[in-house]
């Protein structure tokens, strides 16, 4: 029988926008899939129908397509919410799903004691001694089950007792947790409604994901949805837990922090691969270069190389990542984009710019000193020098070699040299102090652009 092809999951909740953490997220299964030649499936997990917007669905779908992420599979967790109740129904028909009724003080106020007495605080599983007519006493009072998850870790008198569950880690390695230091996790709410980890785990069993990669928060939780996999009857997935991206100053992203969404990053210019660059890459043992495509960065990309504690993302780094994609971006690939903002040229001015710019659009601005209006910057002292050298400028064709003629020929017959010849003569051109090298500027620019702003 042949092994089941690599299926890896983004299950992100459809409450916000996603942020760069979450795109780290995204992208490392993405990338892992691609190197496995497996399958990346999009999961919306919207069992939240108070706080899920359609809205954010469709905003975290082209968010990925930018990245480059086209997902094999796109789902619904509420679309299959009738596979949930099915799944629930097993459970509670083989003993591992059952009715509890405390409310929050009382579990609360029940954890007080223990600590108290030096105990673990953890559920004591008082649910499981209620008889029927308990039960019916207790929702005569108005109470409404919630339903735990019975953990595989009875004793042999029956009480709590002690289960590793083990699994090998694609980041950490060997890792395993004691069933015993766990309270049996609520999966039903008095609602009806879910929590997370049984739709998830449900989902994951029928959508074939062989794969669970997610950031390490989700570490302490694994060996109870293993439990969980096996109750089911499903096969347990592999497990890998990257470390999670915290702000330059140490603090947790949240999808609060509206200027690291990915959308954000998108519409103040900054090229994706710069993103996913970096996204993937800090915190790594790698080195955090620029990758011209998602491929690219699926060949250099190691699970093993991720380090075990948490980076520091800082988002001046993307602006570093996104000036050295550009500068070494070749005509062709610019040549679109270029035509989309109206700028001409062809590959010399592309080839004169790019150096110069540290998001794409700035390219805009380097076309309209090439074509104008410019403000020239003048200062009075200057202007018997500019006039000058008006009247020394050679006549058309341009290449570059005129601007060493050209200026040559001003310093002679002037006496200027260095800066004093060079910075009047760009502030005139330009309206800047700094910029492309002038030599290769002038020719597009041109002699008509170049008189009028000499005079």
């Amino acid at each position: 029988m042949s092994e089941a092809p690599v299926t890896v999951r983004f299950a992100p909740s459809p409450t916000g926008r996603i942020h760069i953490g979450n795109a780290r997220t995204a992208l490392i299964n993405w990338l892992f899939a691609r190197k496995t030649g497996g399958r990346f499936l999009l999961r919306f997990d919207d069992t939240d129908a108070e706080r899920s917007r359609e809205e954010y669905a469709e905003a975290i779908a082209r968010d990925l397509a930018w990245l480059g992420i086209v997902p094999d599979l796109v789902e619904r967790q509420s679309a299959r919410a009738e596979r949930h109740r099915a799944a629930a129904d097993r459970l509670r028909a083989s003993g591992r799903l059952y009715a509890c009724y405390e409310t929050p003080d009382e579990l609360e106020r029940r954890r007080k004691r223990q600590l108290a007495r030096g105990l673990p605080p953890v559920y004591d599983r008082a649910g499981l001694g209620l008889g029927d007519d308990e039960k019916r006493a207790l929702e005569a009072e108005g109470r409404r089950p919630h339903w735990r998850f019975r953990l595989s870790n009875d004793a042999p008198d029956g009480g709590i007792g002690h289960r590793d569950v083990a699994w090998d880690d694609l980041v950490l390695g060997r890792r395993s947790i004691d069933l015993g230091s766990l309270s049996d996790p609520v999966l039903v709410r008095e609602d009806g409604t879910y929590l997370y980890t049984l739709p998830s785990v449900v989902d994951d069993i029928e959508l074939g994901v062989t794969h669970v990669i997610r950031g390490d928060d989700h570490v302490a939780n694994t060996a109870v949805q293993i439990d969980l996999f096996e109750a089911l009857g499903g096969p347990v997935p592999v497990f890998g837990h990257h470390n999670r991206l915290t702000t330059a100053s140490g603090e947790g992203l949240s999808k609060r922090l509206g200027s690291l969404s990915v959308g954000a990053l998108r519409e103040a210019g900054y090229e994706p691969m710069a993103v996913a660059s970096l996204a993937v890459l800090i915190g790594t043992s790698d080195a955090v270069e620029p990758a011209p495509d998602l491929d690219a960065l699926a060949e250099t990309f190691d699970l093993s190389h991720v380090s075990h504690s948490s980076a520091r993302f800082d988002p001046d780094d993307i602006g570093l990542l996104n000036a050295r994609l550009l500068h070494a971006m070749p005509y062709e690939a610019a040549a679109e984009r270029l035509a989309g903002l109206g700028i001409g040229g062809g590959a010399e001015f592309w080839e004169t710019v790019r150096a110069n710019i540290t998001r794409f659009a700035e390219a805009a601005d380097w076309w309209r000193v090439v074509t104008g209006p410019v403000a020239p910057v003048v200062e009075a002292e200057d202007r018997a020098f500019l006039a000058t050298a008006r009247e020394l400028l050679p006549p058309e064709p341009w290449d570059a070699e005129t601007w060493a003629m050209w200026t040559g020929a001003v310093k002679a017959a002037t006496g200027r040299k260095g800066k004093a010849l060079f910075l009047p003569l760009r502030r005139a051109l330009t309206g800047r102090d700094d910029g492309p090298e002038l030599k290769r500027l002038l020719p597009l620019i041109g002699y008509r652009n170049t008189t009028d702003r000499l005079s």
